[in-house]
């Protein structure tokens, strides 16, 4: 069922880049591709190189295991109580039709902050590289399972070459083999089985050893306690994506402070 899901979703994917391409050809896309970029994959190794954890706090309004995570959804306000809290980056969710994003909710939310803000979406073409780009995204993840290696090289060194860092995200030792070929300064560990939405955050402990000290890790999901931190931390990863603990809060950013104090 859950690989139905995500195949539902790169189906949609693909269909909603066709309609795209057809209102903002990739040339215009293109043309637009200015201004300056915030430097999230150098915040991220910042904070870590001081010992401290590397925060990127999720904003989310549903899923499509959960649905609807927080009714009272307000990008701006959300992203301002998470840089009142001491957060790192951001990163907010684009998908419309299954976790009910929207490109704007990421405009709106790096526009109230001075954080480094990555887009969260299904990327699998270079089309969405360039949107990226435009609407203002810092950072863009690349999810490891939904990609060919040919596919995941060429779309990380576009956004590299358009000035944008990339969190290459896996799931298991073959995507992080995968993902290594391509030498990535940031790696997502998802902690999240996609066959069964089981989350085990022993999913990046049992990865370490394979991975270069250079690449700066940051584990996904399952990030809840303190505990959880501190046994992140114990094992020298001090990059952390939350973002279902936080939403789930009246203020994300009180919950960030808890967690992470």
């Amino acid at each position: 069922m859950v690989e139905d899901i995500l195949k539902k979703i790169i189906e949609q994917k693909w269909r909603e880049i066709e309609v795209s391409r057809k209102e903002t050809p990739v040339d215009a896309l293109k043309s637009q591709c200015d201004g300056e970029t915030r430097q999230f994959a150098a915040a991220i190794e910042a904070r870590a190189s001081s010992g401290r954890p590397a925060i990127i706090a999720e904003i989310k309004k549903a899923s499509p295991s959960k649905g609807v995570i927080r009714n009272n959804f307000e990008p701006v306000l959300i992203a301002r109580s998470y840089e009142t809290a001491g957060a790192t980056c951001l990163s907010v969710l684009t998908d419309v039709s299954f976790f009910q994003g929207a490109n704007q909710y990421l405009k709106k939310a790096r526009g109230a902050v001075s954080l480094p803000v990555l887009r969260k979406d299904f990327i699998v073409d270079p089309y969405q590289v360039y949107e990226s780009r435009v609407i203002g995204a810092d950072c863009i993840l690349l999810i490891a399972s939904i990609l060919e290696p040919g596919s995941l090289e060429q779309l990380y060194r576009l956004a590299v070459s358009l000035g944008m860092d990339v969190l290459v995200e896996v799931h298991n030792e073959a995507e992080l083999a995968m993902a290594l070929a391509v030498s990535p300064r940031l790696l997502g560990i998802n902690n999240r089985n996609l066959r069964t939405f089981d989350v085990d955050l022993r999913t990046t402990l049992d990865l370490l050893a394979e991975i270069p000290d250079d690449t700066l890790v940051v584990t996904e999901s399952g990030i809840h306690t303190r505990e959880n931190v501190e046994l992140m931390i114990e094992n020298n990863v001090f990059g952390f994506l939350v973002g279902e603990a936080f939403m789930k809060e009246a203020d994300p950013g009180k919950k960030l402070q808890s967690i992470f104090a």
